[in-house]
């Protein structure tokens, strides 16, 4: 009787432990609803446990439990709404099938589509997009393009160091050459094509993506895509109620704020979502203050299945003192690393000559119409109206009676506002009033307004057409204000040549007053196939614009304008991408670009002189790349090529004593040509680590002859010739690498590390240095190689019905000294190129930030 009873027990147990140890798994495939993309980087685990996986780059999931019973399993991505499913757990696999994910934003499909965000294995052109996670946790208090700085063929410099004062180059082409969209409307400057990026230094508040298309890129309108398309989707209205609370602090006294609530999507079928935000501090930089706001305000109503309006706005003022003059090592040395040569202290306090201060509100309303299953059309109107500038000092004195800055500085190599006041004082008693040096501000506004409708019409399964509208019209100001005398009773300003010499007082116009004002009406089209493996597109546009100038100045006769100046531009792009298998991709694009000229070379001498000659830029760009996937591991590894011919663009040059002059440049050809790779690997589902190599090969093709020189009052004072030809193109790393690791520590607790590496960094050509005939066979000046060191980490945790997130970041972990951009100087004895100045990179910061979500 023991006996059998031992072996019912033994039995008994042994069935216990099988059932106690059975191990169920778990699997899935996650994709977006409204694409049937992967989705990837998803979350899914058991509720109220640890177990659980991260989907990979095909979206898919596995993994085991020894959990028994009835259980919640709960999927999350950021930017898309919550699954939940109910699992019983017995030891029997368990496989979901596929999984579709809705977003959590009303609109947001609709803005892709204006925005023509390329999609993995089906778009053929380079792409890498950035998540609003990713800005979160890696921007820390860094301008908002350093979150791009591990991208392929980009390079983000910090330039004097200032807030929002970065700058991105794109395989070498500046920010003129490179279309910034935010929610698919265009935002380079009209009259000359850059972005300024301290303009939009609120954006990383409310950016729910980014995405880098490099090249020709996917968007359909004709914008300047020559180095490649960065596309921002800022938030949408959120389709659930709630809402976070933001604080950060960081180096130098940062200090940031912030506060985003939603109502959702109510039952009325009205939904709002705001966000407001203040940003502070001293700034890296000495004599560098900042401080800045930035808000965002986002109106829905879905009327019905067919229609819904959503109404945006946003914008970011700020005001922040800025490091523009270049330094040497002596100085450097001498001051540290910090030094700023604008700065200085007058009656005591501290006074940047050179401060920006910007205000640029973008309004839009957008219409999103299903007219049937296989129509659509999505319309944006929008208004941006931009107010502000920059302030410095200049003089009406002949150049060699000028005062000069530099004679002014104390032993720490500061300016002593004081004593220049009272010189200022004297050569104005002196001269009786005729020469003087003054506070300027340069200002620039503008009103900018637009639309862009799209209709796409899917004709069968395959094959796809999309037409459209790109219609805008701005008006920009430019002119110079009296900010401040120095000291004495007035300023004679004799620029104005109706008026003759005018004694100025504060607020009065000085220097220049012009308007320029721009039309464009642009038609693009696109023709896309796709079945089974392969895509294909085809796509075209054509655009007129028109510019007209305004001087208030510089004609005798008063007020002169200028007749409407038409050009008609356009392009043409083709490209395939076809999957050879699951895990094999390849894809090749072309096209040609005709861009009309800029304002600077339609108007020449800063005056309303028409250039006769004046003609579009010719860009022939190609691409082929190949892509591989597997589970766990993707790479993608490309090459271009891109010439560019008749470039016209503008140049700062510097004299000895740091006075900044303006050089036009008309003419210009480059051909920049490279191979990029990038790749991730997540072996499993706590590490995930990245990686990427750059290499270029960028230069310019032909010398120029008779480039004019013009002051900051926009006189010509001198004309050189330029020998550029076969020389590297400037302040762009033409070779780059990046290798980023993230895991998680603990539950919800993740540690991450980004190190950077910048290479075959040349420096800038002065024009009034490439004059020289001796430049005709030299190189220009290669800069030191560096590289850097970031670490952070997360750590999420509930709080009540609060979740919260701790973010800490370190940038330039070792604190290591580097030049980011430089200014070429001249020849040495042995006919090598000198380094005239430069600005030395960001050292160790750190941020500190908690969010509590709702």
């Amino acid at each position: 009787m023991f006996k059998k009873n031992t072996t019912f027990i033994v039995a008994l147990l042994m069935l216990l432990s099988c059932a106690v140890s059975a191990q169920t798994i778990i699997k899935g495939k996650l994709v977006d609803a409204s694409n049937n993309e992967p989705v990837i980087g998803a979350n899914v685990s058991i509720v109220n446990t640890t177990t659980g996986a991260i989907s990979d780059y095909e979206g898919r999931f596995s993994f085991q439990t020894d959990k028994a019973g009835n259980h919640a399993l709960l999927i999350s991505f950021v930017g898309m709404q919550s699954v939940e499913k109910n699992v019983t757990l017995n030891g029997q696999p368990i496989d979901l099938g596929t999984i579709k994910m809705e977003s959590d934003a009303i609109g947001l499909e609709e803005v892709e589509v204006l925005a023509s965000i390329a999609i993995d294995r089906k778009t053929p052109v380079a792409a890498a997009s950035i998540s609003a996670e990713d800005i979160e946790t890696k921007v820390g208090n860094q301008d908002f393009p350093q979150v791009l700085k591990s991208t392929p063929g980009v390079y983000v410099s910090s330039v004097g160091g200032g807030f929002g004062d970065s700058r991105i180059s794109l395989r070498g082409f500046d920010s003129e050459n490179v279309a910034v969209m935010i929610n698919g409307v265009p935002v380079n400057d009209m009259e000359n094509g850059k972005v300024y990026w301290s303009n939009w230094a609120g954006l990383n508040d409310v950016t729910k993506t980014m995405q880098v298309q490099r090249g020709l890129g996917a968007s359909k309108l004709a914008v300047p895509s020559v180095g490649g398309t960065i596309n921002i989707i800022t938030k949408a209205t959120d389709a659930k109620k709630g809402g976070n609370v933001f604080m950060g602090l960081g180096n130098d006294g940062y200090f940031k704020t912030g506060v985003t609530l939603s109502t959702g999507l109510m039952k009325n079928g009205w939904a709002v979502t705001t966000s407001l935000s203040r940003t502070s501090g001293n700034g890296y930089v000495n004599g560098t203050p900042f401080e800045g706001y930035s808000y965002f305000l986002n109106i829905a109503k879905k009327i019905n299945d067919k229609h819904t309006l959503s109404f945006t706005t946003f914008g970011a003022p700020q005001k922040h003192g800025q490091r523009r003059t270049y330094l040497t090592d002596e100085q450097y040395n001498t001051y540290g690393r910090r030094y700023n040569a604008d700065w200085g202290y007058r009656n005591g306090e501290a006074v940047n000559m050179n401060v920006n201060s910007y205000h640029k509100p973008q309004m839009s309303l957008n219409w999103y119409w299903t007219i049937n299953e296989k129509t659509d059309l999505a319309t944006t109107a929008y208004v941006s109206i931009g107010q502000g500038g920059g302030t410095g000092i200049t003089s009406n004195a002949p150049y060699g009676k000028r005062l000069n800055i530099n004679d002014f500085r104390n032993s720490d190599g500061l300016i002593d506002f004081d004593r220049f006041e009272k010189a200022n004082q004297e050569q104005f008693n002196n001269s009786n009033g005729e020469y003087s040096s003054v506070f300027y501000k340069s200002n620039n506004n503008h009103l900018w307004t637009g639309a862009v409708s799209t209709l796409t019409h899917r004709v069968n399964d395959h094959w796809t057409i999309t037409g459209g509208l790109d219609l805008r019209y701005y008006r920009g100001q430019h002119y110079q204000t009296v900010e401040d005398l120095m000291g004495n009773s007035y300023y004679l300003d004799r620029s104005n040549q109706s008026t003759g010499p005018r004694k100025l007082g504060v607020g009065d116009k000085m220097g220049y007053d012009n308007d320029g004002i721009v039309q464009w009406q642009g038609l693009f089209g696109q023709v896309e196939y796709s079945k089974d493996k392969l895509t294909w597109f085809m796509s075209a546009a054509a655009s007129h614009q028109a510019y007209k100038r305004i001087d208030y100045f510089k004609y005798k006769n008063g007020p002169n304008e200028t007749d409407w100046q038409s050009f008609f531009g356009g392009s043409i792009k083709t490209g395939a991408n076809y999957n050879i298998n699951d895990k094999h991709n390849v894809f090749i694009n072309g096209g040609f670009i005709s861009r009309q000229p800029f304002m600077n070379a339609v108007f020449l001498n800063y005056k309303n002189d028409i250039n006769k000659k004046a003609q579009n830029e010719k860009i022939l760009s190609g691409e082929i790349g190949y892509g591989f996937r597997t589970r766990g591991f993707k790479v993608n590894v490309n090459a271009y090529y891109t010439l560019w011919k008749d470039k016209a663009f503008t140049k700062t040059v510097y004299d000895a004593n740091g006075q900044s002059y303006t050089a036009n440049l008309l003419g210009v050809d480059a051909l920049h040509k490279g191979i990029e790779l990038d790749a991730v690997w997540q072996p499993t589902r706590k590490l995930t680590i990245t990686g990427m190599v750059s290499v270029g090969d960028w230069k310019w093709l032909n010398n120029l002859e008779n480039v004019k020189i013009y002051d900051d009052q926009q006189n010509e004072i001198d004309e050189v010739n330029v020998f550029m030809k076969n020389k590297h193109v400037g302040n762009s790393a033409q070779t780059t690498a990046a290798i980023g690791v993230t895991y998680e520590l603990l539950p919800r607790l993740r540690i991450m590390g980004d190190w950077n590496f910048y290479g075959d960094l040349y420096a800038d050509y002065d024009v009034t240095k490439l004059n020289d005939p001796a430049y005709k066979n030299a190189t220009m000046y290669k800069m030191p190689n560096y590289d850097l060191l970031d670490l952070g980490a997360t750590y999420g945790f509930k709080l009540g019905k609060f979740n919260g997130l701790l973010t800490f970041k370190v940038n330039n972990v070792f604190d290591t000294e580097y030049a980011v951009q430089g200014r070429q100087g001249s020849l040495n004895s042995l006919g090598k190129p000198t380094l005239n100045g430069y600005y030395m990179g960001i050292g160790r910061t750190y941020s500190i930030g908690i969010k509590m979500s709702f």
